[in-house]
């Protein structure tokens, strides 16, 4: 289940509240909600979504007739035509499934939504920890490292996970293929050598360093120098942030790096869809 289903989930099992885990378990063609979204509904609330409109008018309904009748697990296929009232055309399959207390049974799927990206965030400043909040939000992953322990809040969202490194540059190493990657670090020397790595790796799926025109200048000439070619240099966008979104504060920039990612992971996801499917045949 998304984030805001875990949530629900274990705000009614804190308070003993019997609810049902409504999950959707698998669409067809266009939907307003991937597999694994959900919410969780109980006699008087509502958290999260599986899609809205009467898709979720539905699914809130049969979910309270569940908790009514103690129905054990069972799956309804929706068609979203004409007599749901949605445009969408596609099919969403939702699963619903009773917990007790909040409690989900055992042999319940917890069926849980790929993550959008997974982000290697460089610099516990005052950019970086908005960029956490704006996130928060969002199905990610989220690496967050800084050489300066202090730097870091207390408490950080569940989908982040923090490390303290004397050098991190060299936690590059330990991101898998296709990581996200924004540097903003409090040393210039720092952000060039976290891009050196990550260019030598040559898979991030998006190399993002925070600064001016100026500093993008001096990078791709130092970079140069080190004899990085031309097209290994392209990969890194710097300024960052959504185009046509201006502003130095920290929670726009933060806002408009969000944006930038969530463009370049649609973006990936798209041409990974469009991408013809091939099959190896043995003579």
């Amino acid at each position: 289940m998304d984030r805001c289903a875990r949530q629900a989930l274990a705000q009614a099992a804190r308070e003993g509240r019997d609810c049902v885990l409504v999950q959707v378990e698998r669409v067809e063609g266009s939907v307003p909600r991937e597999a694994g979204a959900g919410m969780v509904v109980t006699r008087h609330s509502a958290l999260g979504t599986v899609g809205g409109g009467h898709l979720e008018l539905k699914s809130i309904a049969l979910a309270r007739q569940q908790l009514e009748q103690g129905k054990p697990g069972f799956s309804v296929r929706f068609p979203l035509g004409p007599s749901l009232g949605q445009c969408c055309g596609g099919v969403a399959y939702i699963r619903f499934d009773l917990c007790p207390q909040g409690k989900v049974p055992a042999g319940v799927p917890m069926l849980v939504p790929q993550p959008l990206f997974h982000l290697m965030l460089f610099g516990a400043g005052h950019v970086a920890q908005a960029l956490v909040q704006v996130l928060a939000t969002l199905d990610c992953a989220i690496t967050w490292i800084d050489s300066r322990e202090q730097q870091f809040p207390p408490q950080v969202p569940e989908q982040v996970s923090v490390e303290f490194s004397e050098h991190p540059a060299d936690e590059v190493r330990h991101a898998p293929p296709g990581t996200f990657y924004l540097i903003m670090t409090h040393s210039h020397a720092l952000d060039l050598q976290i891009v050196e790595q990550v260019m030598k790796r040559g898979d991030a799926g998006f190399l993002g360093l925070i600064g001016s025109k100026t500093k993008r200048v001096r990078f791709e000439r130092r970079l140069a120098d080190k004899g990085f070619g031309a097209t290994q240099i392209a990969t890194m966008t710097s300024p960052i942030g959504a185009a046509g979104i201006t502003g130095k504060a920290p929670g726009v920039v933060a806002i408009a790096a969000a944006a930038q990612l969530l463009e370049v992971a649609t973006r990936r996801d798209e041409e990974a869809q469009s991408r013809p499917i091939t099959a190896s045949v043995r003579a």
